[in-house]
């Protein structure tokens, strides 16, 4: 028995949903607490040296995104995805924001953690829901 491939339709749409859905909690927290609704762009920018790009910053988001989507393209079961796709977000949270962050990028290691958290869960739940929809 072969075992399945998801469609690279599918990734295309699990890469796109996650990065431009993925911010949204982080960016309503900081416009509820009044923050700074660019600080995380610009942290993201600072992972390659152009923290005033938004330019920058976009490219090492969606570089980011393709990367995560991509391994769980490849890895993630096909029963349960939406679970497994949440589970593994916040795997991939704890691993970014606790572990690589602090060492090589402390701009992002500075964002708060909790809104950080939420905007992996958000990346995980578009990633689930292309997998089970495309």
């Amino acid at each position: 028995m072969a075992y399945p491939m998801r469609t690279k339709r599918a990734l295309f749409y699990a890469w796109l949903l996650a990065t431009l859905l993925s911010g949204i909690p982080s960016t309503l927290y900081v416009l509820l607490t009044g923050g700074d609704p660019l600080e995380a762009t610009r942290a993201a920018g600072a992972m390659i040296s152009r923290p005033d790009s938004m330019a920058a910053a976009a490219l090492v988001h969606a570089s980011i995104s393709l990367f995560w989507a991509l391994l769980l393209w490849l890895v993630l079961p096909y029963g349960n995805t939406m679970v497994c796709a949440l589970l593994a977000s916040a795997a991939i949270a704890i691993l970014d924001l606790n572990m690589i962050a602090p060492i090589f990028f402390p701009e992002v290691a500075a964002l708060a953690f909790w809104p950080q958290f939420a905007d992996h869960l958000m990346w995980g739940a578009c990633v689930g829901f292309a997998f089970e929809r495309w």
